[in-house]
């Protein structure tokens, strides 16, 4: 008897709704794992009409036009003697699921439910989707008459079944259900399930990739058996990007590992695996054998085929690998490179606008897009013409081909630094010489005069001339000065973005990237509607500490030199004027807080989802070298300012998501905008708190001198 399998899984970039290019990037898929030997292709959640939809689910359309191209892959010839697993929503009884369809030879052998919907953070599934309910339990589903006709089926099993070919049983989990606390696959195995397959959309953020991998080598290694995991690659419409790393494991250990970042539409892993070993890799393990003895038998679906031969013998298996993980600066580097790559070359759009400052962030995203440029360069000279044929759409000249990062780079980065009397000598130089080292087209506009008119229409209509404090001005007009600034040049990129390329006699336009850092969304320094308001933010999810560790990178691996005097440089947005030529105004004295303080209160908000008091308490034993009052202190400031500038939430560009405490209003962070910035129950709490412990410290004292 046979027992040698080989079995694919593939991460692809699809997008929502373009069931055109989905089909062709699935048909795609299945070819490869046809070529690699495969008898079982698995493909990613929702890969039909691509997981991105949102409220498109709600319309028939959409179901619609999955039947369609799940028609398009039951006739392709490209499909024939491999079972297929693709995602796609299905209606069942008037009832909307997320679902895998098990398609061999024409025939649809399970349609198979998500029974565990992702429903926090990023995701809504619960908005759009049904659980299946009925565990071991399966309907008939009546299919629609064009599938009929192919298939020659009226109904196929619908629920939580199981595949039994005639040499080993298949089972499927779907995305969520591998992070439940009581997996599918654990029963499952227990009743005899040797291969576990995993359609999955699971989205990139910085140093998440352990948490998916050991999931899936700590399932394998309790439970035994073959896990394979594909997962969606690419920009699929909005804040996320899906990271790829497709892997398969057994027992354990990891075959195959998927890149995690790649402008390839399709990579197909497969791997060679020996059934055998999972049996003797269960059998010798007594306790998993009591607990099998009683578990509730699965449906089992039966498949007249076989996914081994007879004759494989000398058949080589895959070794176990050791899996390579990025850094976060190289995270940084690779993941918002991909979706920005994704967003210009699908919104044909001709490059980008980047208002460059000479600090940290904007210089970020400028290395960012320059390691796109360099993505796109390797993938140029691969050979991968499909990333070729984007590039010349994107520029605009169908025979160009990129020579150097630094020559794409010009093409598709206009970097704009819009001087005041504010900005100072030195970021001025260290803009243009960062933009002349990764070669992108440098502009650098004075807007003095339009600041002054713009000052000048309100002086004419009120008769007032509002100061800076340094000139005897109140706060009130020292904010509204620099407001103006910031705003300015808001309008100042979008005019450049829109016509720089029609002056240098290049067509279309070009999209604005915003620099605001995670942090300083989360507090709120930015003014709203100024250049941080933009298309995209690829740092908007980003720390100020990670950026940091990220422009080390830049200087160490790309050799870009004139970053070294921007890292050692204080944070400043230079709207202030200058005292003696020089900068006194820093972005950590403004916020009266520091950036490391801000990703500690961001994780305690988000993550460990503290209220004022709450924050309070763990702070005191996290900076126990500070006084209780100064933390309350602290607590309350940070909260005060947090609660001011909610509302700048509201008008967030939509940002790449890297991180777990972002403020993004929009889909992420749903809380108020509008707040009783007082806080007065909450902060009384903190003094009251505060008050008994110092009153506890006195009365140690008094014990000790008595």
């Amino acid at each position: 008897m046979g027992r040698k399998v080989t079995l694919a899984t593939c991460s692809l970039n699809q997008w929502a709704l373009d069931f055109e290019g989905n089909l062709h990037r699935i048909l795609q898929s299945i070819k490869i794992a046809k070529e690699k030997g495969a008898r079982y292709r698995l493909g990613p959640e929702l890969e039909i009409c691509g997981y991105g939809c949102s409220d498109h689910f709600f319309e028939s359309d959409t179901i619609l036009h999955s039947f369609q191209v799940l028609a398009k892959l039951l006739e392709s010839p490209d499909t024939a003697d491999i079972i297929c697993d693709v995602g796609m929503p299905v209606m069942h009884k008037n009832v909307r699921y997320n679902c895998r369809v098990i398609f061999l030879n024409r025939k649809i052998l399970l349609i198979r439910p998500k029974m565990v919907l992702a429903n926090a953070g990023n995701y809504r599934e619960l908005r759009w989707f049904t659980p299946w309910n009925k565990s071991r339990e399966i309907e008939d589903h009546f299919l629609p008459r064009t599938i009929q006709k192919i298939t020659g089926q009226d109904t196929v099993p619908f629920g939580d079944a199981v595949l039994a070919t005639k040499d080993t049983c298949l089972g499927s989990e779907i995305c969520e259900e591998l992070w439940a606390p009581n997996s599918p696959h654990i029963d499952m195995g227990l009743d005899g399930v040797e291969i576990f397959t995993n359609g999955s959309g699971s989205h990139h953020e910085l140093r998440k990739a352990h948490l998916r991998v050991d999931l899936v080598k700590s399932t394998t290694t309790k439970n035994g058996g073959i896990y394979l995991l594909s997962n969606l690659r690419g920009c699929d419409s909005d804040r996320l990007y899906y990271d790829g790393c497709s892997m398969i494991s057994i027992n354990g250990d990891i075959v195959a590992q998927g890149s995690q970042f790649s402008l390839e539409n399709v990579e197909v892993l497969a791997a060679t695996l020996d059934l055998e070993d999972v049996r003797s890799y269960r059998a010798h393990t007594s306790s998993r054998c009591i607990s099998a003895s009683r578990v509730p038998p699965y449906h089992r679906t039966h498949v007249d085929f076989s996914l081994s031969s007879f004759d494989d013998v000398s058949v080589l298996t895959s070794d176990p690998i050791q899996w390579r993980y990025h850094t976060p600066a190289e995270e940084i580097s690779l993941g918002p490179a991909c979706w920005l790559w994704d967003y210009v070359r699908r919104s044909k759009q001709g490059g980008f606008l980047l208002p460059l400052s000479g600090g940290v962030d904007s210089s970020a995203v400028a290395c960012i897009v320059f390691s796109m440029c360099r993505l796109v360069c390797q993938a140029v000279s691969s050979g991968n013409e499909e990333v070729l044929s984007d590039v010349r759409q994107v520029v605009g000249d169908l025979l160009y081909e990129p020579r150097t990062p630094q020559d794409l780079c010009s093409r598709l980065l206009t970097t704009c630094y819009m001087a005041t009397e504010n900005s100072s000598r030195e970021t001025r130089e260290q803009a243009a010489m960062l933009s002349q080292q990764i070669g992108s087209h440098h502009l650098t506009p004075n807007i003095d005069a339009a600041v002054k008119a713009v000052i000048g229409v309100f002086t004419i209509v009120t008769g007032k001339v509002p100061q800076f404090r340094v000139h005897g001005g109140s706060g009130t007009e020292n904010l509204a000065l620099q407001n103006v600034q910031a705003r300015l040049r808001m309008v100042v990129a979008y005019l450049f973005a829109q016509l720089s390329l029609w002056t240098r006699g290049l067509p279309g336009g070009l999209l604005v990237l915003g620099s605001a850092n995670v942090d300083e969304s989360l507090r709120g320094y930015l003014t709203k509607y100024d250049c941080s308001s933009a298309d995209l933010n690829p740092i908007g999810g980003i720390s100020k500490t990670d950026l940091r560790g990220f422009i080390q990178y830049c200087i160490d691996t790309f050799q870009l030199s004139s970053l070294s005097s921007i890292l050692t440089a204080p944070p400043t947005a230079e709207l202030e004027p200058l005292t003696g030529g020089l900068v006194s105004q820093t972005d950590e004295a403004d916020m009266g807080m520091t950036y490391d303080e801000l990703s500690v209160y961001g994780k305690l908000r988000k993550v460990v989802k503290t209220g004022p008091y709450s924050m309070f308490c763990k702070l005191l034993l996290m900076w126990r070298e500070m006084s209780q009052r100064k933390v309350a202190e602290k607590v309350k400031h940070f909260f005060r300012m947090y609660s001011i500038n909610r509302h700048k939430m509201t008008t967030l560009t939509p940002a790449y998501h890297a991180e777990s405490y972002s403020p993004d209003d929009n889909r992420f962070d749903l809380r108020p905008f509008l707040y009783n910035t007082a806080w007065s129950w909450q902060y009384r709490c903190i003094d009251e708190q505060v008050s008994h412990l110092e009153d506890c410290k006195k009365a140690a004292l008094c014990e000790e001198v008595n």
